[in-house]
């Protein structure tokens, strides 16, 4: 059991004065004290620790000691199966948003007051709602694993009010916007270009996808791998969401795809089938100086139109032809459904007349 009892410290002026030291156990037998100003504080934490080491939730208090930097170091090194995109943002995060703050200060100092005074402050910089979250995020995952490795005993990540983010205007463009960009592309891209806006595939997956994914006969892309770009290389791997999946394709786009095939891909089957005309693998940045802007303006669209807009009307077009929300999920390869509700569910506003409609209709039908 914790034991308190009183003992003297000199004062700056000579006096001495009294306080409070408890002295226990820790779980392991070791013997641990702590001092206190105040014999209520005492006698608050020899119950607290004692129940503490009862129900399993001991946490050695000389653990939190280690600073922020020190463990996100070692959280960095023993995080594993994150996608280097993810381990980028990460690192990014770290180094100019959170470590120039908590980097020194030791983790068990750190309180829910100290993050929301920290997440008012990058407000205040002028830092976007969305940077700010991600870093918090990361953050929370930090002090996560901090308490799951006994380091504290619970994480300050509680009760802190992050701005919302601004949402971005959708951008989708119509078939025959589609077809004026392709338009005015080189041929070897015009595949491409509505192999994005028709099946959906991100910019990463496009640019990994191999000839012998390709199934003419189905009519279908296999999209098992993704080659998103990080500090200027490519890193081939598993798609966003670690989901394979199976893209129909209109028969249009089968034969687009046939030609592009036969025209500028090679025999063998791990073959990319988009490349630049050295053959080389495809880079966004250069695609979108060389290609992609010239074609929008040769088309008569703004400059503020995104590749990735592409997805974003193969989502509308697949809704416009009455496609059922699962089938959407599907195509783009959401991980939930309600990932493609939030983002697309209001491009359809015409289902409530449908729907009304056919209320009307049953009701109409009754003898």
């Amino acid at each position: 059991m914790a034991s308190i009892r009183k003992v003297s410290r000199l004062a700056e002026q000579g006096r001495a004065r009294h306080a409070w030291e408890v002295r226990y156990r820790s779980p392991e037998g070791a013997s641990r004290q702590r001092t206190f100003l105040r014999k209520t504080e005492a006698q608050r934490f020899a119950a607290t620790v004692e129940v503490d080491k009862a129900e399993g939730r001991y946490v050695d208090p000389r653990a939190g000691r280690v600073t922020f930097g020190e463990w996100a170091a070692r959280w960095q090194e023993t995080t594993v199966n994150l996608k280097p995109t993810t381990q980028a943002a990460h690192e990014s995060l770290l180094r100019s948003v959170i470590l120039p703050t908590f980097g020194h200060c030791q983790l068990s100092r750190i309180k829910p007051i100290d993050l929301s005074e920290w997440v008012a402050g990058l407000s205040e910089t002028g830092l976007s709602a969305s940077r700010i979250r991600n870093a918090y995020f990361t953050l929370s995952g930090i002090f996560k694993a901090a308490t799951q490795s006994g380091l504290i005993a619970r994480s300050p990540c509680i009760g802190v009010k992050l701005p919302k983010p601004a949402r971005r205007d959708m951008t989708c463009l119509s078939a025959s916007q589609v077809s004026a960009v392709a338009n005015e592309v080189p041929e070897r891209y015009q595949a491409l270009i509505y192999l994005l806006a028709y099946g959906g595939l991100r910019w990463g997956e496009a640019v990994a996808l191999r000839r012998g994914r390709v199934n003419l006969l189905r009519a279908r892309v296999e999209v098992k791998e993704a080659a998103p770009e990080v500090n200027g290389a490519l890193h081939f791997g598993e798609p966003k969401t670690f989901e394979h999946r199976s893209v129909a394709l209109p028969s249009f786009l089968r034969d687009l795809l046939a030609g592009h095939l036969g025209a500028f891909t090679a025999d063998d089957p791990r073959a990319l089938v988009f490349t630049s005309p050295e053959g080389d693998p495809l880079r966004s940045p250069n695609f979108r100086r060389r290609v992609w802007f010239p074609a929008l303006k040769a088309a008569g669209l703004p400059a503020s139109v995104r590749i990735h807009d592409l997805r974003h009307t193969a989502a509308s077009l697949l809704i416009a032809q009455g496609a059922h929300a699962k089938v959407v999920q599907a195509h783009l390869g959401h991980a939930s459904i309600v990932v493609t509700m939030h983002r697309y569910g209001h491009l359809n506003p015409r289902a409530f007349d449908d729907m009304t409609a056919k209320l009307d209709a049953a009701y109409a039908a009754l003898p």
